[in-house]
């Protein structure tokens, strides 16, 4: 490398789109179709989370609430673009605070989109009003409405550690009703570094066993068990070479098949952004539309690197045909 090259490196890690710090060309991810569409009903939550990467919290509102309506104008553009869009997903915050999370779902349910809904399944969740429309939405659509419920481990302790006391049980009351009203919900956990798979499985089992929640934690789809977000930690630049080197495909990354919609506080309309990771970040603002959006993403930030590409991370429970499923769940 010669001088003037030198010369031109970023001075930091992921502070250049398109170089990396040793003056290497950056991976970029082409996208290949819309698969999963995911909608941030705004990140006001009921709790605060040590662990949230999003950062939710009873005062956190600089995602707004996004609207019906504003939503229904980006479910018209899948149905006037034909786009193969199976998912709608719904994340926060706490969708369940969002006053129109029942005309959206409803809405995505009703033109033939499968609706995932992540939760922490607490009481946002468990008001009565809210429990009438889930068994309605139940009794209309079937499976076509899928919940997945933030259980950060079998243990009341560890979950508390991370979600205040006393969420434990909150959370498992609502993991019990919706296990009784026949939702067959799915469960997130997250991974201790001490503590291998096949043990954090087993113990999860032996509590969906107790509790009488008929779920399978040996099945990756119903049991999403996924790292720790340190947003602090070591992590290396992902290059065009890495590819190879990894053996992994770029077409099973998030933003080859999925984008997610926000509202910032005080911005006039929603936007578009390249994946669940990183709504704040302006370099992953992707336009106002969906087409304007289908284009490639540079993995210019430690999330892309650890999360996805090294820690085969993604939010939805399939991201197209012939694209393996690495489900992962870092929202709630």
């Amino acid at each position: 490398m010669n001088e003037l090259a030198a010369a031109r490196l970023p001075l930091t890690k992921f502070s250049h789109p398109d170089i990396t710090a040793k003056g290497e060309r950056r991976a970029s991810v082409e996208f290949r179709e819309l698969g999963t569409l995911w909608i941030n009903t705004g990140t006001l939550c009921n709790i605060e989370c040590t662990n949230c990467y999003i950062h939710s919290s009873p005062t956190e509102d600089r995602l707004s609430y996004i609207t019906a309506a504003e939503a229904v104008a980006y479910l018209d553009e899948i149905a006037r673009e034909g786009l193969p869009t199976r998912q709608i997903g719904f994340t926060g915050g706490e969708p369940f605070m969002n006053p129109d999370i029942f005309q959206m779902a409803e809405e995505a349910l009703s033109r033939g989109h499968e609706v995932l809904i992540l939760t922490n399944a607490m009481q946002p969740m468990m008001r009565s009003r809210c429990q009438r429309e889930l068994q309605r939405l139940r009794d209309r659509y079937g499976t076509s409405l899928r919940l997945r419920v933030s259980l950060d481990h079998y243990t009341e302790e560890l979950h508390d550690r991370e979600r205040g006391m006393g969420s434990f049980a909150r959370t498992m009351e609502g993991l019990r009703f919706l296990a009784c009203e026949g939702f067959a919900p799915a469960v997130a956990g997250r991974t201790r570094s001490a503590e291998p798979e096949e043990s954090e499985r087993a113990g999860f089992a032996a509590l969906f066993a107790r509790e009488g929640i008929p779920l399978d934690a040996r099945d990756p789809t119903s049991l999403v068990l996924f790292p720790e977000m340190d947003e602090d930690a070591e992590v290396p630049e992902i290059t065009a070479a890495c590819w190879g080197i990894l053996h992994v495909d770029p077409a099973s990354l998030m933003c080859a098949t999925s984008r997610m919609i926000v509202k910032r506080k005080g911005a006039p309309s929603p936007r578009v952004i390249a994946c669940t990771l990183l709504p704040d970040d302006p370099q992953f603002d992707l336009g106002a539309t969906l087409a304007e959006s289908f284009r490639p993403v540079r993995l210019n930030h430690r999330h892309c690197a650890k999360f996805c590409v090294l820690g085969g991370g993604s939010c939805s429970v399939a991201q197209g045909p012939g694209v393996p499923n690495r489900v992962i769940d870092p929202n709630q």
